[in-house]
């Protein structure tokens, strides 16, 4: 039961987020990531709360993103997966805090409903591929950039937070803290990328091995070097896309890359 509850917002935290990277519309866009980053920390006080009872809970998840169309097909699935999710919440503080908050968007997402003007044509699943001026090499390059980059941050954000749940040290506490609130900004620019592109997709699922980590200096060591790739990356990237603000835009991402570095090396 515990872990169908932590998986049961998982996947509301995912849907919330795609949801937000999938419509065009700026202000119902940055409205649904705000509510996505509530039903993370959602996610991160009910993961404590079961570890303080002496249970466990895992990234296991079944949540296909389903290719649809309209703002309102995506909203109207969005209110389902709602109604549905309150229905296993626990009878206590945090039980009641969940309640409101997705109590407080189901509002939000009505009054969306109740206006036609706020329904839209949904162009992040058309798999265009295009860009402005870049050519296809450059969509191939950004494309694939994109699949992997998302994943990363997706994996960082969960595997990150998983640690953090279970250390006493504060030190390491809020290196994974900024480290997980670094991979969301990543992930969500990543994301909405990919929609822009009409390629919008959900990173794969982790396998467990991925963050049970039972030696923290091989997992800083490895990941020291998956920053580093993903520095290189980003500097191939800007190298090759003959746009100068997604350039600009990587170059400032492989700088990130490097103070995550210097953050990692303080676990250490």
């Amino acid at each position: 039961m515990k872990n169908r509850l932590y998986q049961t917002k998982h996947e509301l935290w995912l849907e919330i987020l795609f949801a937000s990277f999938a419509i065009n519309d700026e202000a119902i866009k940055s409205r649904l990531y705000d509510f996505s980053q509530i039903a993370f920390r959602h996610m991160k006080w009910l993961g404590e709360s079961i570890l303080e009872n002496g249970d466990d809970y895992n990234y296991d998840r079944d949540m296909q993103l389903f290719k649809r169309e309209s703002n309102f097909d995506i909203l109207a699935a969005l209110k389902n997966t709602l109604e549905s999710a309150g229905k296993i919440y626990p009878e206590s503080i945090l039980g009641e805090r969940m309640t409101t908050d997705d109590a407080y968007l189901l509002q939000y997402i009505s009054e969306l409903l109740s206006d036609k003007t706020n329904d839209a044509e949904v162009t992040a699943f058309n798999m265009q591929r295009k860009w402005e001026d870049l050519d296809q090499a450059q969509i191939d390059a950004l494309t694939l950039f994109l699949f992997e980059e998302s994943y990363k941050e997706y994996e960082l954000i969960l595997v990150y937070a998983y640690m953090q749940a279970r250390t006493d040290n504060v030190l390491h506490f809020n290196v994974f803290q900024d480290l997980v609130d670094e991979s969301h900004f990543h992930l969500k620019s990543f994301g909405n990328m990919m929609a822009r592109l009409g390629i919008l997709a959900l990173p794969r699922e982790l396998h467990e091995m991925t963050y049970v980590v039972k030696d923290l200096d091989k997992f800083v060591k490895d990941g020291i070097a998956e920053e580093e790739a993903a520095k290189e990356m980003c500097k191939e990237l800007s190298d090759a896309i003959k746009d100068e603000k997604l350039s600009k835009f990587f170059n400032f991402i492989n700088y990130q890359e490097s103070y995550h570095i210097e953050l990692m090396k303080k676990l250490l």
